[in-house]
């Protein structure tokens, strides 16, 4: 598996420490993107938190979800949650070590009492230290929030860094862009109250050998979620119960459980999500459709990576973006003058180098730029490598519907029905297209669409 390592660099560590406020909760910020450019620490707030026991534990469980491996448990490091200033609203986000659960804490406007949250993306510091005494508020007292040094160190911070290096593999970063398509498909299926939704949650399994049972699945029954046997429609798929433990952190004080996932078409486990309303905030957590699966291989970024005018389109786009909470689709359209349809796929493309990601209560994406190298991901996707090499090798012939792909010894046939290509490789009749395309139908739209494969395409 490719890895890089990723360095993070802080001014001092993350604390929670008494002021002349009262308690104050210091975040540090590593190097990232704001609207002036690259900052080594950049600010995004400071003030009060409305409900600071909850926020307290909605980032411990973020923080939970950043250290967790659900499937085949081994001691890795974990990488310190992201963070993004939007206008009106910080979020913190993570993303398993086996890369299929993607957690995201959305604190709200009305969960922050000071000035205006700025704009931009970094990782912030969450040392065990820290979590420690986070797990130690019990009471609403005021907790002065800080995101970033204090507003007098700004720009004099030069002293000694604090410094975490990381693995950071390439599947990790896939799998960050792979949740955010996924979730874009997902609709509305259940809406539960605070005490139904602590009733159902507390009622699942724990161990994670239930996830060897295969997926589970429930379907609203009134006011209320029951199990199914079968993904009857309106079912949302439940893969890997025990991979909703970090929501127990906040269980106490949900309003709502709000569950998505996409429609049932064939009774395949499928990606599911699963949000906690909280005073202020929501807490929501994306399962990928198996517990050993992880969403780095689901293939739903392939096709807007394949062509140029997808790419063309996704750097047009990246220039009218403005750390926007909700990216309207319509008003991009109008400014770049391109098709709704083409500013969703360059939408697609930009979510690929995490550029941004999908928010479902807002139905909207949103504008934040992860602080690493996430264009790795796209160049090093083992498909979309394969394709190019096969397009850029001559090994596509096209006749009208039919393409023949030459891979290896053996040669391919690739059909297009009712809009979408088939193929009579392994991959195909494993997977009939549910993890995204294989390796030929992608050579055989990058050839019918002119893709520069020569030297890569970016």
């Amino acid at each position: 598996m490719t890895r890089s390592v990723q360095a993070l660099a802080y001014a001092r560590p993350s604390a929670l420490e008494s002021s002349q406020v009262g308690a104050s909760l210091g975040l540090e910020t590593a190097g990232g993107l704001t609207p002036r450019g690259a900052e080594a620490h950049p600010r995004f707030f400071a003030g009060f938190l409305s409900a600071p026991r909850i926020a307290a534990r909605g980032l411990l469980a973020v923080a939970d979800v950043a250290a967790a491996r659900y499937y085949q448990r081994t001691l890795s490091a974990s990488l310190d949650p992201v963070v993004t200033g939007n206008g009106d609203r910080l979020r913190f986000e993570s993303f398993s070590g086996c890369c299929g659960v993607y957690a995201r804490l959305d604190v709200l406007q009305e969960g922050l009492e000071g000035e205006r949250t700025g704009h931009g993306t970094t990782n912030v510091d969450v040392n065990n230290p820290l979590r420690d005494a986070l797990s130690r508020i019990t009471a609403d007292d005021p907790l002065h929030l800080r995101v970033g040094p204090e507003e007098l160190a700004v720009t004099t911070v030069d002293g000694p860094l604090v410094e975490k290096k990381v693995p950071l593999p390439d599947r990790w970063l896939r799998g960050f862009a792979e949740a955010q398509v996924a979730s874009a498909g997902f609709d509305l299926r259940a809406e539960l109250s605070g005490a139904q939704a602590v009733a159902f949650l507390r009622s699942l399994p724990r161990r994670a050998g239930n996830a060897a049972r295969g997926a589970q699945w429930v379907v609203a029954s009134g006011s209320a979620l029951r199990p199914t046997t079968r993904p009857v429609p309106g079912a949302v798929c439940l893969p890997g119960p025990e991979r909703l433990a970090a929501l127990e952190r906040v269980l106490r004080h949900a309003t709502a459980l709000r569950v998505y996932g996409p429609p049932v078409v064939d009774g395949a486990p499928v990606a599911s999500a699963w949000e906690v309303v909280l005073p202020g905030m929501r807490l929501t957590l994306t399962l990928s459709p198996d517990a050993a699966r992880g969403f780095s291989g689901e293939g739903g970024v392939l096709e807007a990576l394949a062509t140029d005018e997808a790419a063309a389109d996704a750097e047009l786009v990246s220039v009218l973006l403005a750390w926007e909470p909700a990216i309207e689709p319509a008003s991009l359209a109008e400014q770049s003058g391109l098709g709704v349809e083409r500013v969703r796929a360059a939408l697609t493309r930009l979510g690929t180098a995490g550029r941004v990601g999908y928010d479902l209560a807002d139905a909207a994406y949103f504008h934040r730029e992860l602080p690493y190298d996430a264009d790795r991901a796209e160049r090093h996707n083992p498909r979309l490598v394969a394709a190019r090499e096969l397009a850029g090798a001559g090994a596509v012939s096209l006749d009208g519907a039919v393409a023949s792909v030459a891979s290896g010894e053996r040669r391919y046939q690739v059909r297009e029905s009712d809009g979408r290509l088939t193929c009579t490789c392994q991959w195909w009749a494993d997977y009939r297209g549910k993890r995204g395309p294989c390796k030929h139908a992608l050579a055989v739209t990058m050839v019918r669409r002119g893709a520069t494969v020569a030297g890569g395409v970016r």
